[in-house]
């Protein structure tokens, strides 16, 4: 397949890095000689025919922002077949030979469906959750995780000014693997995941637990997807104050944590990937995503991608276990 022309867009929510993946995905695809187009607003933007010509100026000092200068939606009208077929139909009225999608499992999710359509289409991992099939770790979580590393050492010294309990929610919808390196990495009591089933009165007795060995403070980490999510366990610890003994301060980062400059890491991650989407396209290798494996760039079917979600390492949960006692 003769590449001449390729357009390329960032969907789903942002995750720093994103800028990167963009500058290496223009300036590989300029080095091979085709013509790059950004796609403003993800699949909102291609049903809507909002395309621009990218160059290398065009992506120059954008590696170290966070979020996505071209900007991400959500599309309703992308998710209907009929929205579909008017994003296919700008990809024809544009001449594009090929589209890259950065992006989560939803992002994703439109790839293949592109895909299936019968259009060239390569997808880039980045989402902060990591739950992407394909990826050993994706674009943003490193910076995401650093970011709740920060709040956790900031709390722990005022938790420990006023031998307080605090909890700490962090993103990753059902998935629990930020909420999990981070309670590692920060030295929680406790973490809860929606990978297990913790109940409320085992947070509070592994907290109370980090009292009775003398420790100044009681710190846990909670995914947002969790059943016991911090909400539930604020509400839990104010019903049974009195007899658990100890108040729960909790603390959401939310979306603080998508924010910022990417790390080293993420930039890196991010321009090896971008440029990994571009020589996938040069081999003809479409209907892929590209992710990291085992410490190098590695392609996998969208089809083996779309609908599933990776697993936490047990492994992992157990160490945290051991270490939090």
């Amino acid at each position: 397949m003769a590449m001449k022309r390729v357009a390329l867009l960032t969907s789903g929510g942002d995750a720093a890095g994103m800028n990167a993946a963009i500058r290496a995905v223009v300036r590989t695809g300029l080095d091979n000689g085709w013509d790059m187009f950004g796609v403003r607003g993800g699949y909102a933007g291609l049903v809507r025919d909002n395309m621009t010509p990218l160059t290398v100026r065009d992506v120059g000092g954008i590696i170290q922002q966070g979020g996505t200068v071209l900007g991400s939606a959500r599309s309703p009208e992308f998710a209907t077949e009929a929205g579909r077929l008017r994003a296919l139909a700008t990809l024809e009225q544009q001449r594009i030979d090929a589209l890259v999608v950065i992006g989560g499992n939803g992002s994703q999710g439109g790839a293949a469906a592109l895909t299936e359509a019968g259009f060239p289409v390569v997808g880039v991992a980045s989402t902060i959750d990591n739950d992407l099939v394909g990826s050993d770790i994706t674009i943003g979580v490193d910076t995401a995780l650093n970011i709740a590393l920060e709040a956790i050492d900031r709390l722990k010294t005022t938790a420990s000014s006023h031998q307080r309990a605090f909890l700490v929610e962090a993103m990753g919808r059902k998935c629990g693997y930020l909420a999990l390196m981070a309670g590692i990495a920060g030295g929680a009591e406790v973490v809860v995941l929606p990978e297990t089933d913790t109940t409320p009165e085992q947070v509070a007795q592994d907290l109370q637990a980090a009292y009775d060995r003398g420790k100044a403070h009681a710190l846990g980490v909670v995914a947002e997807g969790a059943r016991s999510n911090a909400a539930s366990l604020a509400a839990y610890f104010r019903e049974h104050e009195a007899r658990i003994g100890f108040e729960l301060r909790t603390t959401t980062l939310g979306h603080v944590q998508r924010g910022g400059r990417p790390t080293a890491y993420d930039r890196i991650l991010a321009t090896r990937l971008g440029a990994g989407a571009v020589a996938a396209l040069a081999r003809s290798e479409t209907g892929v995503l590209v992710g990291m494996l085992e410490g190098r760039v590695a392609v996998t079917p969208l089809s083996e991608v779309v609908g599933r979600q990776k697993r936490i390492d047990p492994e992992l949960f157990a160490l945290a276990r051991i270490l939090d006692r």
